[in-house]
């Protein structure tokens, strides 16, 4: 038993079960015994990878759609890069050493942001950065940033902030809570609070009993803020996650440690806690400040701003160990079945701005070419 289930069951012993939401919130962010407050989840040491660690392909291409971006918006001369939920900062470094070789005056000239929660990770965050082409400023919330256009970027942000669910019984739709059983056991059930349908899919009525159905209220409040500021100040967002256009019927929450999934009441404190992303409720949010979304896969995207070619200059004059293993990060990265599809990028921007590879013709548009010269003493997977 760890020491936060302990916590747990002792406080559902003395106030009740807790709401999904609530239970997910302790798991990830309790001060003393978080997951985020406590360990180190990221790279093969810790749980997880997510894409800045695969390669340093992703930042670069990230960095060069944030260039574009800037340019559409005719290039700000108070314009505020940012990342939110930075993970260890791989990110934002690579970013940061595209935007130096893109255009030196912009890394001079603008300011560098990074919003961050936990004390633990903004550390390990300025380890990172130690020594980048800049030196950005950290912040607890996006309503902390300084002002001026906003160009942000957050990946695998949405999936780790904490959702509701409801659950099909004989009296129509009720919330999802953890109690505990007999034996002292954290368990679902069925709590007393109800949906209404105004919120549930076309296809509700007809589901059987024990189907999950899972919103996310806090996620649309942090896009809602985002969104805010996107609207007043301009900018554009960028954030790619794992997730699905809704809404829909099914449980996605799940529980990550080691690598391997398992029960998602097993290790509170001690293993990820995640949710697919519904995209579709972000852009109504985005939508309505009057703003444009785009949605398309990940692999499409990385394609489109370039990841062979760029795999395939990385990989010049190398091994051929070397060039088989930028390739494996190029099928991870972009290919159907690793992140390529599960994974979509999201556009936010102003109404009648389009930045590529995003078009308005759905998921696919035609690629865009933005050359990078080569970097010195890439870091990459191959270190790993």
């Amino acid at each position: 038993m760890t020491r936060l289930r302990d916590r747990i069951l002792r406080l559902i012993e003395t106030t009740g079960p807790l709401g999904v939401d609530a239970y997910m919130a302790l798991c990830l962010f309790d001060p003393e015994d978080g997951y985020y407050t406590t360990r180190e989840p990221f790279g093969a040491e810790g749980d997880f990878t997510t894409a800045p660690e695969v390669s340093q392909m992703f930042g670069e291409l990230v960095a060069i759609w944030l260039y574009a971006a800037w340019k559409a918006a005719e290039a700000p001369a108070d314009a505020l890069f940012a990342e939110i939920g930075p993970g260890r900062g791989t990110l934002m470094k690579d970013m940061l050493r595209t935007f130096a070789r893109l255009a030196p005056s912009l890394v001079e000239a603008h300011r560098f942001a990074m919003v961050e929660t936990s004390p633990r990770l903004a550390a390990v965050q300025r380890k990172t950065l130690e020594g980048a082409e800049a030196s950005p400023d950290w912040f607890l919330n996006v309503e902390e940033l300084p002002d001026g256009p906003l160009f942000i970027v957050g990946n695998e942000l949405f999936d780790a902030v904490p959702i509701k669910q409801y659950v099909k019984v004989p009296a129509g739709w009720r919330e999802r809570v953890v109690g505990q059983t007999e034996d002292g056991a954290l368990a679902f059930r069925a709590g007393p609070g109800a949906l209404d349908s105004l919120f549930l899919p076309p296809d509700a009525d007809r589901a059987p009993e024990g189907s999950i159905f899972e919103i996310a209220p806090v996620r649309e409040g942090l896009m809602d803020v985002i969104s805010e500021r996107l609207a007043r100040r301009s900018g554009a967002g960028l954030f790619i996650d794992y997730g699905y256009e809704g809404p829909a019927l099914g449980e996605t929450l799940q529980a990550v440690r080691r690598h391997r999934y398992e029960d998602v009441l097993e290790s509170p404190g001690e293993a990820d806690l995640t949710a697919h992303v519904d995209f579709s409720a972000l852009r109504k949010v985005a939508q309505g400040h009057g703003l444009s979304t785009r949605l398309m896969h990940q692999g499409d995207f990385l394609l489109g701003l370039g990841l062979l070619e760029r795999a395939g200059r990385l990989g010049a004059g190398r091994s051929a160990e070397e060039q088989q293993r930028i390739q494996m990060d190029v099928e991870r990265l972009a290919g159907p079945q690793e992140m390529g599809t599960l994974f979509k990028a999201m556009a936010i921007l102003p109404a009648g701005v389009e930045v590529p590879p995003f078009g308005t013709g759905g998921w696919k548009a035609a690629p865009v070419r933005i050359d990078i010269p080569p970097f010195p003493a890439p870091r990459s997977a191959l270190q790993n």
